[in-house]
Parts: structure tokens; sequence; C-alpha cells
């Protein structure tokens, strides 16, 4: 073996002992039970995807700067997937004539990012993807908000822990193109650096702005500041973008999602998004950020010369969503898949001990052998160690008589249990 090999995982990614993989496989499953009540169904897809895939429409600064491509042997451009969205519309493309529409589809695959990494962003991150796609109503982007609501709260948020900020693209093309007259280079530019005002001092975004809208950035902040669409200039209050927001609010109210504002600060970075656009933030002091976020991509389908499909959804990284968890306490404590250590006291019984594994794994009890032959107080420390929350030590007299002594080591109790009764003592079967 080579010398000098690290033993450190690949800068960016994590490497999963039992303990991170019992929280990750937590998340995973509150994930999935949470949109699955709202009608979502599960698909997945290949990490590898054509480089032209998202040149099309991610955006050129995450390709040429945030990807992990490669030329692969049959000379074609090969992209590891930074995102799903392209992924799954191009499924639906591939499939659009068989597939029943309004389809509800949600994955959590793993997402790849060449990028610094930091606090709630690593190279590597798993994320769930909710996507409605086939309806453009107001509804549709309703329930898409709702879900994200729902998921938050079957992880044990409040709502008083974090609040979802909206907007919407149409609004935002209407500030840059209509209210202040910028050509789309300019329009570009000014919602980059809208995107970025929460990451910079004041001073900063204010000569950045003047660079855009010269004059006027007194009128822009007024805008950005803005915390109701009725406080917008009267200009945008007529505008589709705002008519739209201002139904979404109240249908979202209506659900009694309370926790919900307008905010126009709020982008979302990649070129795809037509419509309503919303993030969701943590409110601690101690991890006040955003968490994830989503909106409305009604022409992305339409990229693969198919007849267009409305889309709504959103991604939740399973990293921020763990640093959301600790920050608020609420990351149920670690316990172990095994139900039952069983402590080998001698040689001879070894048969006897696999015997009573058996008579147990058939009632759907996880057990576990110790085979080392160590003495009994190491064999125990190792089922502390593991989170198994019972022991059974058998010996001679255990074989003898079929009856065992089940102790459970949180509290140090024993009870002595029959072979035929060991099975209902765990609750299984």
């Amino acid at each position: 073996m080579k010398k000098g090999l690290s033993t450190e995982a690949y800068k960016g990614t994590r490497d999963f002992y039992p303990e991170d993989m019992a929280v990750q496989n937590y998340i995973f499953s509150t994930m999935r039970k949470a949109v699955e009540r709202y009608g979502y169904v599960e698909y997945g897809a290949s990490i590898l995807e054509e480089t032209a895939l998202y040149e099309a429409k991610t955006g050129s600064e995450i390709v040429n700067e945030q990807t992990y491509s490669f030329i692969d042997r049959g000379e074609r451009n090969v992209t590891m997937r930074p995102e799903m969205t392209p992924t799954v519309a191009r499924m639906v493309a591939a499939k659009r004539r068989d597939l029943p529409l309004p389809l509800r589809w949600y994955s959590i695959p793993n997402l790849f990012r060449y990028e610094r990494p930091q606090r709630g962003r690593l190279r590597e991150h798993w994320q769930l993807n909710v996507d409605m796609f086939g309806s453009d109503t107001i509804e549709a982007d309703t329930e898409v908000v709702a879900v994200a609501h729902a998921v938050m709260h079957a992880f044990g948020a409040k709502n008083s822990d974090f609040t979802i900020h909206v907007n919407h693209r149409k609004l935002i093309n209407d500030i840059a193109r209509t209210f202040f007259a910028l050509d789309d280079d300019a329009s570009q530019k000014l919602m980059k650096l809208m995107d970025k005002r929460a990451k910079m001092d004041a001073d900063a975004f204010e000569k950045a702005a003047e660079e855009i809208v010269g004059d006027r950035t007194g009128e822009l902040v007024s805008i950005l500041e803005a915390r109701a669409v009725a406080k917008l200039p009267e200009a945008l209050l007529n505008t589709d973008g705002a008519r739209e927001l201002v139904a979404l609010l109240e249908m979202l109210k209506s659900k009694g999602i309370s926790n919900v504002s307008f905010d126009p600060t709020i982008v979302r970075g990649f070129d795809y998004y037509t419509g309503m656009v919303f993030e969701v933030f943590d409110v601690s002091d101690e991890n006040n950020r955003a968490l994830f976020g989503g909106g409305r991509y009604d022409d992305l389908v339409s990229i693969f010369d198919v007849e267009k499909v409305s889309g709504v959804g959103f991604g939740m990284g399973d990293v921020t969503i763990r640093d959301y968890l600790e920050t608020h306490k609420i990351l149920p404590a670690f316990t172990s898949t095994t139900d039952v250590y069983i402590c080998v006291l001698e040689a001879d019984v070894v048969t006897f001990a696999d015997d009573v594994a058996d008579h147990l794994r058939t009632s759907d009890v996880n057990v576990a052998v110790d085979y080392t032959g160590r003495k009994v107080p190491a064999q125990i420390k190792t089922a502390e160690k593991q989170g198994i929350p019972y022991i059974i030590c058998i010996g001679e007299e255990e074989k003898e008589i079929k009856q065992f002594k089940v102790k459970t080591l949180a509290s140090h109790e024993e009870k002595t249990v029959s072979w035929d009764d060991l099975p209902a003592f765990f609750g299984k079967k």
C-alpha cells in the first residue's frame, strides 16, 4: 500500500459513519413522509448529464466555475449534476405525451458543485427536489410553498423559528426593464446584484447599483426595502407580478401559513425561473441565513423542442437542514437499528446463541451476536457504545432452561423472559 495516503474524505464531501448515516436516514425519511402526504411520488436519474443541458438553462457562472465536468472516452462533454431541475425537465420532455399531467414528483439526489466549502455549503450534498408539472395556476404555486412549510413542520420546526420570503420574476423584470428602462444586459446585471444584496454592506451595494441605474439608486433601495407589495411605487402595483404575489400571499395565509412575507430582494440565481420565487430563512441569531428555496419555471421543458409544460418546485439541501436541526436542538438522538446484543459467556454455547438470534430474527427483531470470546464487561461495553438498547447474556444455564435475562442498558433493569415470550417482549410478532 502506498504510504502517506490521507484518511480524510475529499475536500467538501463527507464520510457517513453509522451515527451520521442515522441522521441522514432520519432526514430523508422525514422528507419522504412529508411530501408523500401531498401526493408526490419518487423518481431518480443518473448523476451524469451532458454538459449542454446546463449550458442551456442553468447559467454560465455555474457551468463555467462550479461544475465537475470532463470529456469521457467517447469524446462527450459530461457533467456531474449540480442540480436536479434540468434533469427532471429532460425526463418530462422525453415522455411528455405518455405522462398523465399534472405530475407531482420528488427525488433526493446527491449533487456536486466545485466551490469553497463553508457552513451550509459543501461540494457534494443531497437535496430534496419537489416539482409539480402541468399546472400554471396560483393554487399550484401555493401548494409548493405549503409543502415546503409542511416539511419544516415535519422536522419539528415552529412558525416562529423560520420565515418564508416570496417574490416574483415578472415583478423583478418589470423593475429592471420597465421601471428603470434597462436593456437586457443591464437587467441581468441588476438581477445578479439584487441577488447578492444580503451579502453586501450598504455602501458597496449602492456603489454597484449606481453603475447600473445611476442617480436612481435611491429609488432602487426604496423598492428593495419594501416589505409589502402595497409599498411599491404605483407604477409597479398594476403589473402581473404584483397581482399574482398578492393573490399568493392571501392564499397562503388562508391556509394558516402566517410566517410568509413579500421580499423584493429574493431573485434566485438560476436563469430558468419565470414566476413566483421563494426562500425559507432560519430566524435564529446563531444560524440566520437562507435554508432553501424554489419557484416557477414554465419554459424549461420547452428547451428540448417539445411543447411547453409548466413547472414549479423547490430544493431543500441536507446540509442546511441538518444545521437548522442542530441549531434549534430538534435533531433526534442516535438510536441503533440493532434491537438486541447477545453476549456469549463461553465457547460451547455459540451455536445456541445463534439459535436464539435466529428465533428473534424470524420475528423481525434485529440481533447481533458477539463471537469475540471477550469477558462479559467488554461485550456489554460494546453494546452500550453502539447504542443497542438490550443485551442478553447466554451461558450453559440459559441453554439448559431456555430462560433469558434481558437487560435494558439505559436503566440497567433486568427481566427474565422465556424462549416463547422473547419476540413479544420486544414488541414484535
